[in-house]
Order: structure tokens, then C-alpha cells, then sequence
């Protein structure tokens, strides 16, 4: 067995020319007609390969190669959506690597055991409907099926609505289904692998992640005939908060991090106070015990930062996902994968979320990760080198194979 490294690197072309940006990138946001796309192309690849297509009520994509017996599949996939002018590995090159796996098995004539099967996740990023992974999250019980048709997007459409726009609303239900493994390939999104001159990183879980949203209220008004004395201005007090957001990070030190990636300033010109301002809040750290310290010290710098402008505000902790550990026979059979092809790894921890996170709950799951040239992702500069992609789709192929096993 082999991966056809020509074939993967042309499909990594192919697909990546799908929302493409002119610097190389990929704007392909969820449940656009650049996503519809996307998932027609990989839909037909799938079938090619003589996967047998299924789509469930969030969307997601199932392609199953059978196995010998009736057993519970090894799963492996990831996802299609990119964020805004992000890149064209972070996520697809999972599903890909996915893809290469079964056409190796194909090339290879090898039946396995246990049925085989593509896995492509719908909204994972976030970026576009809230919260992120949002259809694994669905299928692993973790959020309502109503509350995720009901998630609107900057313009006002609902999540469902977009579903059924772009014909991607399945007839199956997204319910916890049974499975041996779940793996996901996925770019490092960090500087670790790089700087070690290693191929592959062996995940041994996934950090805890807290997303929070905080509404100001001031007082709109003239800036020019408006006194400083009077003034409650709603960005004073957002601007003071979030560098009290990154204080928080300093504080408690360690390894938690914390962003504030998306501010919406009203009315937003130049010559009137702002009244209104609405930001979002990101805080991750191994530990769940820290990331709570984090959101308490949190509540208290946006109170005192409101107070002290006379401003009002709401501020509501919306998404919430403790930290995971992989199952650790997984993690051991992707070690040992990795050290079958000769790969340059080590262990490590996921600082971004994954869908494997919420497949973690429902059974076994593990994540091979590969290197991200300068540590960058979310952007357009989002590289990783042919080679560690190869070495990465090797050893993703040796431990579904393990996994699933001969027949």
C-alpha cells in the first residue's frame, strides 16, 4: 500500500481552487455557494472511489467503503469551510489525506474488516454560524438540533435555511451513531513541528476552550458639542476591556491564551460617540480549572470597565468545551503508525478545536497533526510542505488500516 503523492498534491490543487483567493488563500465560507461547490466536488470524488454517499440533517457527509463484516466503522475526516481569506489546508487537507486513504486501499485491492468511511464536518470553523463544530456538536448530543438551525449569520440566515439553499439538507438523523475510531488529519495551526524538524505530531488531546460575547451599551452622540463630561462612550469601555482581556492572559500566566478576534462598532463614523459595541472573547488553556479562573476575572474586568464609563452591557458565556484527551489506544496506534513510515514525530497537545473534540465523547478518536510553515493558519500565508503531507497521509493510512484491520 501507498499514497499516490501526484494525485493527492492535484487534488489539494484542485479543491484549493474553490473559493480561492488571488494570494493563494481560500475564502469558502459555510454553507456558501462556494461550499456547495466544494462538497459537489468532493461528493463526486467519493463516489468515484466507490464510496457509498449518505448526507444527515446538519449537512455532514458520509462515504463508507465497506468491510468484510457488519462492524462499527473507523471513521476519518475533517472539514471543507475555511474562515475569511484563510488558508487552503486547514481542514481540507483532511479530508483529502481522507480521500488518498481510501483510494489507496482501492489501489491496493485490500478489504478490511470494518467498513471505512470519509467524513466531512459541517461548519467547523464558526466563522460564518456560531458556535464553531457546530455539526459535530449536533451529532454528539452536545447541541440541539433547533438551537443549530436557529444560529443566524451576520445578515440574519439561519443556519437551516442555508442548508436547504445549497441542497445539502440530508434526510439522515445526526444522532450519536457507533464507531471503533474516529482520526482526523489536520495542519499543527502552531510553530511546534516546524521548529523540531519533525513531520508529524502524534495529538494526545485538545486544549479547553471558552468563546464569550459582551454587548455595550452607551450613549450615542455628537462628537463634536458633546463634552468629555458627559460622555458614556461604548468603545472607551470596550477598548478597556480588551486589553483587559489579554491582562487576564498575563496574569494567570502558563499557557492559556485569550483574543479578541471581532469588534462591531454603532453607528461606526467618525463624528459621532459610539453607543453601542459588540465583541467577541476567546480564551483556551489546558487546565478547565484555569480557564474558569479566566472567565471569572474576565466578568470582573468588564464590570469594572463599564462602571467606570456609566455604560451598560450584557455579557453571555456561550460556548463552553473542557479540555479532551484522546482515547489512548488510538493515540498508540498513530504512534506506532508513525514510527512505521519512518516519520520524525512527536506528542503534543491541540491549542485550536477540532471536530475530533466532540467525537471524542461518543467513542475512541485521535488526531495526526502536520507541520504549519511559520506556525500560521486563518490566513492566506497557510502552508505546509508536500513532503510532511505525504509522511502525514502515510501514517494516517498505516493507522486506519491497523484499526480497521485486514480481512
Amino acid at each position: 500500500m501507498k499514497i499516490d503523492r501526484t494525485r493527492l498534491e492535484r487534488s489539494i490543487d484542485e479543491l484549493g481552487r474553490i473559493g480561492g483567493t488571488p494570494r493563494g488563500g481560500l475564502n469558502r465560507l459555510a454553507l456558501t455557494e462556494e461550499d456547495r461547490r466544494a462538497r459537489d466536488w468532493m461528493v463526486a470524488r467519493m463516489r468515484e472511489a466507490g464510496l457509498r454517499v449518505s448526507v444527515d440533517r446538519m449537512g455532514n457527509i458520509f462515504g463508507e467503503r465497506p468491510g468484510a463484516e457488519p462492524l462499527p466503522p473507523v471513521l476519518v475526516g475533517s472539514h471543507l469551510d475555511s474562515v475569511p481569506t484563510g488558508g487552503r489546508y486547514d481542514g481540507q487537507l483532511g479530508v483529502l489525506c481522507g480521500l488518498e486513504v481510501v483510494r489507496a486501499l482501492n489501489d491496493a485491492g485490500l478489504r478490511t474488516r470494518r467498513p471505512v468511511t470519509l467524513v466531512i464536518f459541517t461548519n467547523e470553523e464558526g466563522a460564518r454560524f456560531q458556535p464553531a463544530m457546530i455539526a459535530s456538536g449536533v451529532l454528539a448530543g452536545r447541541i440541539a438540533l433547533e438551537d443549530a438551525y436557529n444560529a443566524r449569520d451576520r445578515d440574519g440566515v439561519r443556519l437551516v435555511d442555508a442548508l436547504e439553499r445549497i441542497g445539502y439538507l440530508g434526510p439522515e438523523p445526526c444522532a450519536p451513531r457507533p464507531f471503533r475510531a474516529y482520526l482526523e488529519l489536520h495542519i499543527e495551526q502552531g510553530p511546534i513541528l516546524e521548529e523540531e524538524g519533525l513531520s508529524v505530531g502524534v495529538v494526545e488531546g485538545i486544549v479547553a476552550i471558552s468563546w464569550s460575547r459582551l454587548t455595550i451599551h452607551g450613549v450615542q452622540d455628537h462628537a463634536g458639542p458633546t463634552p468629555m463630561r458627559t460622555r458614556r462612550d461604548a468603545l472607551v469601555a470596550a477598548a478597556e476591556v480588551v486589553t483587559g482581556v489579554r491582562r487576564i492572559a498575563r496574569e494567570l500566566g502558563g499557557e492559556l491564551v485569550t483574543t479578541v478576534g471581532r469588534l462591531d462598532v454603532s453607528p461606526n463614523i467618525v463624528n459621532a460617540i459610539p453607543g453601542r459595541v459588540s465583541l467577541s472573547v476567546d480564551m483556551r488553556d489546558p487546565q478547565d480549572a484555569t480557564l474558569e479562573r479566566a472567565r471569572a476575572l474576565l466578568d470582573r474586568v468588564v464590570a469594572e470597565a463599564c462602571a467606570r464609563e456609566g455604560v451598560t452591557y450584557e455579557l453571555e458565556h456561550y460556548w463552553r468545551v473542557p479540555a479532551t484527551r484522546f482515547d489512548p489506544e488510538v493515540v498508540a496506534t498513530v504512534e506506532r503508525a508513525a514510527r512505521a513510515v519512518g516519520a520524525r514525530y512527536r506528542r503534543m497537545l491541540s491549542g485550536a478545536g477540532h471536530d475530533a473534540q466532540y467525537m471524542a465523547t461518543l467513542g475512541p478518536a485521535g488526531m495526526i497533526f502536520v507541520p504549519s510553515r511559520g506556525g500560521r493558519s486563518h490566513c492566506e500565508e497557510e502552508f505546509t510542505p508536500m513532503d510532511d503531507i505525504e509522511v502525514g497521509a502515510r501514517t494516517l493510512l498505516h493507522a486506519v488500516v491497523e484499526l480497521a484491520g485486514a480481512a
